[in-house]
């Protein structure tokens, strides 16, 4: 069973874990981490402060667990209000379900919570060219792809482009 949940203080060690044991199949896909951003007081830290956006409206970071292990991650940033209503999606997940569909199921939850809970217009993703992986959970969850952004988001290193997708609401 797939789900999301929200991500709390308490998931620290187990998301250090879980980046620990993924982190050379992540690394061509995320910024270069420092190595305090792989120990549960890195985590723990990084969830504290995505329980502050949560709670100010500006971001919903959530847990993906799959039969009640976590397996990855899948975020709301940068959530704007007024006439946007948008929000960025990002999401990770483990190398050993990679593949299986968690991704494509745990973005169409958080769907779910942007378009409904949430009660945004708009959610927009970036993935690298060469990520057609990401590029097919995307296509999967109703995204269109809008353009490519030069030198977008620093990945592994260095200034990387990136396809944009946006998915806006069925109201």
């Amino acid at each position: 069973m797939i789900r999301i949940r929200p991500a709390g203080v308490d998931d620290g060690v187990a998301l250090a874990e879980a980046y620990v044991a993924n982190r050379q199949f992540l690394a061509p896909w995320e910024p270069v981490r420092p190595e305090s951003f792989f120990t549960p007081a890195g985590q723990r830290a990084r969830l504290r402060q995505a329980t502050l956006e949560r709670e100010n409206g500006t971001g919903y970071g959530c847990v993906i667990e799959l039969d009640g292990q976590i397996c990855g991650t899948v975020t709301l940033s940068a959530i704007l209000r007024g006439p946007a209503q948008s929000a960025n999606l990002g999401y990770w997940v483990a190398e050993s379900v990679n593949g299986r569909g968690v991704a494509t199921r745990a973005v169409g939850l958080i769907l779910d919570v942007a378009f409904g809970e949430l009660d945004l217009h708009q959610v927009m993703a970036g993935t690298l060219l060469h990520n057609t992986g990401s590029q097919r959970v995307l296509g999967r969850n109703g995204f269109d792809r809008i353009g490519v952004a030069r030198e977008y988001v620093e990945i592994a290193g260095r200034w990387q482009d990136h396809i944009l997708f946006q998915r806006l609401s069925d109201r």
